[in-house]
């Protein structure tokens, strides 16, 4: 089955963001071009692989001319390129921006696929997920899923808006642009301010955190 055509470009700005962090990782793990390129590959198509596998499509990036030419591409940039360059928070700007657009581009393919509203968010979530996770376990990196901070929270939010626009029948560009806006300003302010969700605790960790410490004893003056 084929679904309804998509927008290409925007598989092709989140993948070429997501394969970006995946060189500047093997860049900084100090590896051959090869690895470099292969990081770049695994990152950029993992989570649109794994959401077409789960589909039953054909992999996007198998008929493209252009998506294995924008890895390599970006692959050599991040060689080229002196680290420093990335070392701040652009790189996690620009990876928030490619979380949420393929957040969007995998829960409206998956309902173009016929797959009920539910299931396509948490396909959405996947296809934002998945290549970052990837990417983590292969360079033995302490991954994404693990950290506090709101990330798997800003690929749900916009896979949820744009299933909820479906749902409601607005026009798609519509849906998708809210998504998309709502996904990468929330990955944004906890990038901003470190915003993460509680973690859990057992009933006497959770007790104590919540009891109050107390004061220090009045000094007695004399």
């Amino acid at each position: 089955m084929i679904g309804p055509a998509l927008p290409p470009f925007l598989d092709l700005a989140g993948t070429a963001i997501f394969a970006l962090t995946g060189a500047l990782l093997a860049a900084r793990l100090r590896q051959t071009f090869v690895t470099m390129a292969f990081f770049a590959l695994v990152t950029g198509v993992g989570g649109g692989s794994l959401r077409d596998m789960l589909l039953g499509a054909p992999a996007f990036w198998l008929h493209s001319p252009w998506v294995a030419a924008v890895i390599f591409a970006t692959a050599l940039v991040a060689w080229f390129t002196p680290r420093r360059w990335w070392d701040n928070e652009l790189l996690e700007w620009a990876d928030a921006m490619g979380l949420a657009a393929f957040a969007v581009l995998g829960a409206a393919k998956a309902l173009a696929f016929g797959v009920a509203p539910l299931p396509a968010a948490v396909l959405g979530i996947v296809t934002g997920c998945a290549g970052g996770v990837i990417r983590d376990v292969i360079a033995g990196e302490p991954s994404i899923l693990m950290r506090p901070e709101l990330y798997v929270t800003a690929a749900a939010l916009s896979a949820i808006l744009t299933v909820g626009g479906e749902v409601a029948g607005l026009p798609a560009v519509i849906a998708w642009s809210v998504a998309w806006a709502a996904g990468f300003a929330l990955r944004g302010a906890a990038i901003r301010w470190r915003l993460a969700l509680p973690s859990y605790r057992e009933g006497k960790e959770r007790d104590e955190a919540s009891e109050p410490t107390d004061p220090p004893p009045p000094k007695n003056d004399r």
